[in-house]
């Protein structure tokens, strides 16, 4: 698990509880008195639960390669001077993030944020984005509670200091939160926490918590296992962050990475899952045309069997009859 923003440690010190012996929770933060204050709890709480898996690393949560203390140690070593030195410097950093990235790519399970990306400047949100994606597994997920704006927010309350540090000045618009998300490649955003009652209201404009949760793993090819998904319900018709709708009642083709999408958590509960009778051979399975949006006849999925009659025993209502 890693923490965006850790402070003094405290979320990360619970996850360690939650993730157990053999997880691990990586707290990331750029500030110093905050880092010395997490790392000094460290061995008194490994001591009181019983295991030590917890780490704090210094870095920008918009630049999740870069290791700032690393740096630190190279520019006390060769200090920037010169534009030259400057260059040199930057040259480092470049050749650090590939090498030695401060957190690497596909190596966490889930993100975690409390009240943080608020603070990241406007600019520098679409790289924190796509830092989150890059770091996570495929099928991993990001939990990120921050404050949102029923409107946008003016530039005279964004250049308000002390709005900037009560969590007001930065707060995403509603709808531009779940753009990040799906900017930078996420599926299945949902409210997972909705406060209504506002959180606090400048000029009319409100502000209230939120928690969004984002996943990964809808990159790769899209091949045909004959798969279909049949959609529950009750809206007519639903549409997926890759463009695909899903026809109530209707038995959807689908590729066997968007199958295996919609098996898992956020959608499992929304869709009846429909294998084929004959499982396809990986090594033989063809290109699926995602682009478009099919019905799977029940003849592909049943296969080649013959055309069989047999008819029920018993009550077609089940054990407790009809009523």
């Amino acid at each position: 698990m890693l923490d965006l923003g850790s402070g003094g440690g405290k979320i990360c010190y619970i996850a360690s509880q939650i993730v157990g012996s053999s997880g691990c929770v990586i707290g990331v933060d750029m500030n110093d008195d905050m880092l010395v204050l997490a790392r000094r709890h460290r061995p008194a709480v490994a001591a009181a639960i019983g295991w030590d898996n917890v780490e704090f690393r210094k870095g920008r949560i918009q630049d999740l390669a870069l290791d700032l203390e690393a740096f630190e140690r190279h520019l006390a070593d060769q200090p920037v001077r010169s534009v030259d030195d400057w260059g040199r410097a930057q040259q480092f950093a470049d050749a650090q993030r590939a090498a030695s990235p401060l957190v690497a790519d596909g190596s966490i399970d889930v993100i975690v944020s409390n009240c943080v990306l608020n603070l990241v400047r406007a600019e520098d949100r679409r790289r924190l984005f796509r830092e989150m994606h890059r770091v996570l597994k495929r099928g991993g997920r990001a939990v990120i509670s921050d404050i949102v704006s029923d409107e946008p927010v003016p530039a005279h309350l964004q250049n308000n200091a002390d709005l900037w540090s009560g969590c007001i000045s930065g707060a995403f618009e509603e709808r531009d939160f779940f753009r990040a998300f799906e900017e930078a490649g996420f599926y299945g955003m949902h409210y997972e926490v909705f406060e209504t009652e506002p959180w606090g209201t400048v000029e009319g404009i409100e502000f209230r918590s939120v928690t969004i949760v984002g996943y990964k793993g809808k990159e790769g090819p899209c091949l045909d296992h004959k798969q279909a998904v049949v959609y529950r319900g009750p809206w007519k018709a639903v549409i997926d962050d890759d463009g695909h709708t899903l026809r109530r009642g209707e038995r959807m083709a689908v590729c066997e990475k968007t199958f295996g999408i919609y098996t898992r958590p956020p959608y499992a509960q929304q869709v009846i899952a429909v294998e084929p009778r004959q499982p396809v051979d990986p090594a033989f399975a063809q290109p699926f045309d995602c682009s478009r949006d099919a019905v799977r006849d029940p003849q592909v999925t049943k296969g080649a069997a013959p055309r069989l009659t047999q008819l029920p025993q018993g009550s077609c209502c089940g054990p407790s009859g009809c009523e």
